[in-house]
């Protein structure tokens, strides 16, 4: 018995290693998911573990550095803050921030910028573009 269960175990974490949260968070907002994978790098160089204590008292957590000033949001979808530690909700949270921004200001450098929160005077979106454009070069290469 302890054996079956240890199989599954296995299984699960093996399934789960093969899913690729940015794809599945990017075709259900209709958003490149290479962009998404783009604002993890810049947010957090990818480390879900990642907090950042802003000067308003605000935090930004997890592989999408997520603001707790979308707790409430999350709270009506059914989580609690401590659920952004976990990848796959805290990717979901950055694609539905990321959705709003692009709605509000297309797919532009202001969409994007509006990810980080103000558009005036913010080189965000500039660096997530950045990145984006060194994932497709080395896609461009690999392929």
């Amino acid at each position: 018995m302890k054996y079956i269960f240890l199989i599954l175990i296995f299984i699960n974490f093996s399934q789960a290693a093969k899913v690729n949260y940015f794809e599945e968070v990017g075709n259900h907002f209709g958003i490149d998911p290479l962009l998404l994978w783009s604002i993890a790098k810049v947010e957090s160089n990818h480390n879900p573990k990642a907090i950042n204590f802003n000067s308003n008292g605000t935090k930004d957590i997890g592989i999408m550095q997520i603001n707790t000033i979308h707790i409430p949001t999350l709270k009506r979808l059914g989580f609690q803050k401590e659920d952004l530690w976990n990848p796959r909700i805290n990717i979901y949270m950055g694609g539905w921030v990321l959705k709003r921004c692009l709605k509000k200001h297309g797919l532009t450098v202001n969409g994007v910028t509006c990810y980080n929160g103000r558009i005036n005077n913010n080189p965000y979106g500039l660096k997530v573009i950045k990145q984006l454009k060194k994932v497709y070069s080395k896609k461009k290469k690999d392929t």
